[in-house]
């Protein structure tokens, strides 16, 4: 067990809640419109379902359904949190940020507020950095929200990408509490962060206010962020591991980015992380980029899974390439 200084502020999961939008799509209906079936998609990727948005659910609208979810099981309201951050690539205007709007939906008048980018990683990303603010003291409670309304920025005509992605929002309330510091205590425990821009031209959207001035199409080289998120992103765990003086055997529950269920399957065979200990939610959620892990946080919390005291580990990859893992124990 690993021991740090003494004694260690942690970021303790208080609460989570998730938002859905009310159209669920099915792969048989999808085929009606778009050429393929649902054993095509199925046999590729596991998803079944997804939900898509309607012209009133924007990001933000999701984002403040899935934060009042999480305060409600919190137990507290909007004026008991200090920071928002809201990870998304689809915010609802190019500015103000979505946090901001979630922060005016929710009634909350005191804190500060901002959106975290970095496509489907971003939610972990907005953990490590909502982690920086409680653990340092500037801030007593965070909600932390992944929401995403994938379904705008698709080509309905390109098969291979279309199908993947749904919208969608989760959110978690964070507090700070003194831990004995030690890696049996609540909350974060260790995270690590990467990126590589390099990658840009494997997964990115082809438009953009400071380029062409459009809002563009999701483009992706489907082989190549396959390998990438398989064979590159183990650093960041590894180092989780190491920081927290823990290893697969100790995870009571592996919750990754839910974008494919063959990535994530051998993503976990490689990291000697068992079948049974992987949260699977793509495949009545598809795709939905930074909503996707609190999403799946939020069924298995819901379901009785993950119980107090359970080490958690989440991870995902996103565009740019950027990538992260974070130990929570819950």
């Amino acid at each position: 067990m690993t021991v740090f200084s003494n004694p260690v502020r942690r970021s303790v999961v208080i609460g989570c809640g998730s938002a859905l939008p009310a159209r669920c799509v099915t792969n048989d209906e999808l085929s009606r419109t778009v050429d393929t079936s649902d054993d095509w998609i199925v046999q590729r990727t596991g998803i079944r379902q997804r939900y898509l948005a309607d012209a009133g659910e924007t990001t933000s609208v999701l984002g403040a359904r899935a934060a009042r979810a999480a305060l409600d099981a919190a137990g507290l309201t909007a004026d008991d949190i200090d920071l928002i951050i809201c990870a998304t690539s689809t915010p609802d205007h190019t500015f103000p940020s979505t946090a901001t709007e979630i922060q005016a939906a929710l009634g909350m008048r005191g804190g500060f507020a901002f959106d975290v980018q970095a496509v489907c990683a971003g939610f972990v990303y907005a953990v490590t950095t909502a982690d920086k603010f409680l653990s340092t003291g500037s801030a007593r409670r965070a909600l932390v929200i992944g929401a995403e309304t994938f379904s705008r920025i698709l080509d309905w005509e390109d098969r291979t990408t279309c199908v993947l992605f749904g919208d969608g929002a989760g959110a978690i309330v964070l507090e700070a509490q003194d831990g004995a510091g030690t890696s049996a205590d609540r909350g974060v425990l260790t995270a690590s962060l990467r990126s590589d821009g390099r990658h840009r031209d494997k997964l990115y959207v082809d438009g953009g206010p400071g380029s062409t001035g459009t809002t563009g199409h999701l483009r992706m080289t489907g082989k190549e962020v396959f390998r990438f998120a398989v064979g590159s992103v183990t650093d960041v765990i590894d180092e989780a591991f190491r920081a927290s003086g823990t290893t697969a055997d100790d995870l009571a529950w592996f919750v990754p980015h839910q974008a494919n269920r063959r990535i994530i399957e051998a993503s976990a065979d490689k990291l000697g992380i068992a079948r049974e200990k992987v949260v699977l939610t793509v495949d009545r959620h598809g795709n939905t980029s930074a909503a996707s892990i609190p999403l799946a946080l939020d069924v298995a919390c819901k379901d009785g899974r993950i119980r107090a005291g359970d080490l958690v580990m989440i991870e995902a990859i996103g565009g740019g390439f950027t990538w992260g893992a974070a130990l929570i124990r819950w």
